[in-house]
Formats: C-alpha cells, structure tokens, sequence
C-alpha cells in the first residue's frame, strides 16, 4: 500500500461517523457495507480542498481502484477541483471507469466545466455512448446540468431518448433528465412523452418524478398524469 493512501484512509477512519455509515448503506445496495467508513460529505469536501493543495494527491488519483466507497467520493470532491479544462476531463476518464454506485457518479461536477460548454459537448456525447453504466449515467447528468437552460437545444433531449440500456441506474438517469427538462423545457420536451420516445419503465418514472417536482404547474401534473402507460 502508498503511504499516500495509507495516510488518507487514516484521515477517513478518523472522520468515521458508525450511524452515517448504517444510513448511507441502505441507500447503495450495489456497494458493500465493509467497503464504506461513513465520512459524511460536508466533512469530505473540507478534506478535498485541503488535500487539493498537498502535491502528494496526485498520486492518490492514480491509486485505482481504491479500496473504501469514501475514498472514491473523495477523489471525486478533489477531481472537481481542478482548474485546467483537459486535466479536469482527463482525471473524470481516468476515474470513471471505476465508480461502481449512483452515489459517486452522482457528486461529481467539475466547476471549470461550466467555462468550457462547447467542448463539453463533445465529452458528454462519447460518456452517453459509453458501455459502463456510471459513464453514461455520468454523461446524462452533465447534459442535465450544463444544457436545460439558455444553452439548451431541441437535439439535447433526443439524445438522452436514443439510450436503450437495461441498467437500472441509466434508467432512472434518463427519467430524472426527463422530469427536469420537463420543467425548464416543456414545450420541447412535452412530445418526448406525449408520443411515447421512451421505454415503458422510463416514461412513467420520469412521469412520477416530474408530477413530484414543485417546478411542475398543478395543471401540467393533471396532465402528465394522464399520459402513464399501463
């Protein structure tokens, strides 16, 4: 073992909190309960910037696979860190192969990618293509977060339609994309459901989830609620 991750994981394990730990497994049946110390995220993203100004931490994001759930959500807080666009997208491809839970993929959104939307685009298409369930999922999730609003095109939600996977967790990416877009773009993105582009599963999960948002408009829930398939 580095004495890099030797000295980190002690840092984990010195954060542990035993009733978060029993919490936040529940909620990741994909991630085994001896994989995971329990470091609660406020206290993960308060040891990611300190480590993101210690040179030795370059080499902990080489160490992969690592061996606790936390060091993998703290190698996400440190990776979205970086300032450089290409090292930032380097470090997301150089990790992404190993996040193994919704919840690691989910934390991760890199603040340089904000400045760097165009060349994004090119990313977020090869990550959907991808056959690694978080790689997509994580590719959903950027085009979620950076093109629902004034960069957003009509082609956008076309992309996320064409995924056809058996995977539960780029399943309910794909809802959760729809019900936002439904919510910033609902005349664009109304068809998608009206028309039935979606899985069976999909289409009346993004429905359940859309009529669950507080952006959705009473009457637009009355609506949706009339377009679930049985």
């Amino acid at each position: 073992m580095h004495d890099i991750e030797t000295s980190i994981q002690s840092r984990l394990f010195a954060l542990q909190d035993p009733e978060y730990k029993d919490f936040h497994c529940k909620l990741m049946p994909t991630v085994a309960p001896e994989q995971v110390i329990g470091v609660r995220t406020p206290e993960l993203r308060k040891l990611a910037k300190e480590l993101f100004k210690e040179p030795k931490t370059a080499e902990f994001l080489k160490i992969l696979p690592h061996s606790y759930y936390d060091e993998n959500n703290l190698h996400g807080f440190v990776v979205e860190q970086i300032k450089d666009y290409g090292a930032a997208v380097a470090a997301i491809d150089a990790f992404l192969p190993y996040v193994d839970n919704w919840a690691t993929c989910d934390l991760m959104s890199p603040k340089v990618f904000k400045k760097h939307r165009q060349e994004l685009l090119r990313e977020i298409q090869r990550w959907m293509a991808s056959d690694h369930t978080y790689t997509i999922r994580f590719g959903i999730e950027m085009l979620m977060t950076h093109f629902l609003d004034e960069d957003f095109t009509p082609e956008y939600p076309a992309w996320v339609a064409d995924i056809r996977s058996e995977e539960y967790y780029v399943n309910m990416m794909i809802a959760w994309y729809f019900a936002t877009a439904l919510a910033k773009q609902w005349d664009t993105v109304i068809p998608y459901i009206q028309q039935n582009r979606l899985d069976k599963w999909v289409h009346n999960k993004a429905i359940q989830k859309a009529v669950e948002s507080y952006r959705i408009t009473d009457e637009q829930k009355v609506y949706l609620r009339t377009l679930r398939v049985k």
